[in-house]
Order: C-alpha cells, then sequence, then structure tokens
C-alpha cells in the first residue's frame, strides 16, 4: 500500500507529518474519479457529520474503497468492541474483556488453578485458622463489605488480623504500626496468607484469582467522586492479586496519587487482558520482588 497524501480542509498546502498535503475534499473525490486513487479513509471528526456525510456521498460516484475512520479514542474507551444490534452497527465504550470464550477462558482458569492452590493450602488453611482463635479474642475469619463484578455488593473472606472487624460506612484505612493489628495479624499481612480463604470465592465464582482488588464499600464511595473511571474497574470480577499490586501498587492510600496509579493499573490490566497476563500476574505474586512492597 502507498500512501497518496493527506486531503483535508486545510486554509495552506504545508505538508503533514504524516504525508503530503494533496489538496480539499473536493480534490480528493476527483482523485477517486480519476482512478488516481484507490482507497480512501475519512478521518474527520465526529462533530462534522455533515461534511462526512456529503463526502461519503460524493465519493459515492466512485470505485474507490471507502472507509470511516471514527476518533473514538477520545472517549477513553475501554476493551472497545464493534458489535451489531439489529442491522445498526455499534461500538462498546466501557465494556469487560470476559464476554463468550475468553469469559469461559477466565472461569476456567480460575476453577483449574484455584482447585489447586486449594488443595496445596489446605493444611496451612487449618493450621492459621487455628493460630487466630488462640492469639486473641474474636473470630478467626473477617468478611467485609466489598464491590464484586457490576458493582454488586460482596463479603470477602479473610483470616482476621485486627482487633476489630469494621465495616460500617466509615473505615480507617490500615496503616503501617496500625496498633489495632494483633501480633499474628501483621505477619499475615505483611505475607498476604490472610488472604489464603479468599480461594473459595474464586471458586464460588464471586472472584477471580487476578483482577483488580477489592476495596471496602466505604472507600469506593470516597474515591469514585475523586477519580475519573474509578469504577470501570468493577467491570469484572475482583481478584485476589492483580497488575497493580505486582507493580508494588498496594497497602496505604494516603496521597490521592497513590489510589490514582492504582487505578489506572486496574485499568490497563482490563484493557489488555489475557491468560498470558494472568500467568505473568500469578508468578510476580509469588516471586515478584513488588509483590510486598508497602504491605501493611
Amino acid at each position: 500500500m502507498q500512501l497518496v497524501g493527506i486531503y483535508a480542509t486545510l486554509t495552506s498546502g504545508a505538508d503533514s507529518e504524516n504525508g503530503t498535503y494533496r489538496g480539499g475534499l473536493e480534490d480528493l473525490v476527483q482523485a477517486a474519479k480519476d482512478g488516481s486513487v484507490d482507497i480512501v479513509y475519512v478521518a474527520l471528526p465526529l462533530r462534522e457529520e455533515k461534511q462526512i456525510s456529503e463526502t461519503l456521498r460524493n465519493l459515492a460516484d466512485t470505485t474507490a474503497t471507502v472507509h470511516l475512520v471514527t476518533d473514538f479514542f477520545t472517549y477513553d474507551l475501554l476493551h472497545a468492541r464493534w458489535s451489531m444490534l439489529g442491522r445498526l452497527p455499534v461500538v462498546s465504550v466501557y465494556d469487560s474483556p470476559f464476554r463468550g470464550p475468553a469469559g469461559l477462558a477466565k472461569r476456567t482458569e480460575d476453577i483449574l488453578v484455584g482447585s489447586l492452590i486449594l488443595v496445596i493450602i489446605a493444611l496451612p488453611l487449618v493450621v492459621i485458622a487455628l493460630l487466630v482463635k488462640v492469639s486473641s479474642p474474636g473470630p478467626v475469619f473477617f468478611r467485609q463489605r466489598r464491590y464484586g463484578l457490576n458493582g454488586r455488593e460482596i463479603r470477602v473472606l479473610k483470616f482476621r488480623t485486627m482487633s476489630v472487624c469494621e465495616d460500617g460506612p466509615s473505615i480507617k484505612q490500615a496503616t503501617k504500626n496500625d496498633p489495632r493489628f494483633t501480633a499474628l495479624g501483621r505477619i499475615l499481612r505483611r505475607t498476604s496468607l490472610d488472604e489464603l480463604p479468599q480461594f473459595l470465592q474464586v471458586l464460588a465464582g464471586h472472584m477471580s484469582i487476578v483482577g483488580p482488588r477489592p476495596h471496602a464499600v466505604a472507600h469506593n464511595e470516597e474515591y469514585r467522586v475523586l477519580i475519573h473511571g474509578y469504577m470501570l474497574r468493577h467491570k469484572v470480577k475482583p481478584g485476589i492479586t492483580g497488575w497493580a499490586q505486582v507493580n508494588g501498587l498496594r497497602g496505604e492510600t494516603d496521597d490521592l496519587s497513590k489510589m490514582e496509579r492504582r487505578v489506572q493499573h486496574d485499568l490497563d490490566y482490563i484493557q489488555n487482558w489475557n491468560l498470558l497476563l494472568d500467568l505473568k500476574i500469578i508468578v510476580l505474586t509469588i516471586f515478584g520482588a513488588k509483590k510486598s512492597r508497602n504491605a501493611v
């Protein structure tokens, strides 16, 4: 394919960095009629609806192949895809990657890998549960409301690591040297062993092994008004581990920019998901140097 040039409604004939300026749109139509242009990509902004319609109508009087390039990227697309609604083509602006075969592959991964991990950690689960029970007063497990797939409320299951079990409209975020930690709980948090019961929720279908880490409902409501696109991270199931966590973005978010970086990594994961990326995140969770960075 050879680029003939750029035809546009410009006031000067200056060359574009992407090609030579050949004239206006009327020159384009004439070039197509003359046979010197075989393929046309109409890349006018969507707001130029009248100009687009006129150009397409004029090009219908030629034999050129015409493609309409739409500037949907101005809308911060999240896993965009084309589909048909009856005879009407539509493009999704915010969508989940886990539809159809991809969704089946993701669920199969969760069941197979989750089952294998549960077999391996069965004995440690029992031992940790006994240690939590005898080391401090209170329940063995900690359950807290979080947002799951499509913002539906779920209750995550963890080993209790604190002397309190907060789940109200206002929750103080865990901090370094937090006095609410039990002696055992501090170790469980630093090693992420408190997360092990969540593999039961993976098999139940409430969570995935890999995905955006769920935040307490109180924190969701706080950050959704502060960070653009925050709730889009709930277009997929929450995960036990995620792209943000293996890049060291976990723990206390005492600065808004920390949460913004975490959310951006979550959205990047949704946008670029594939099974190999999941495998990479699982390996980095186990062996990565950044997995425990900022953990509290």
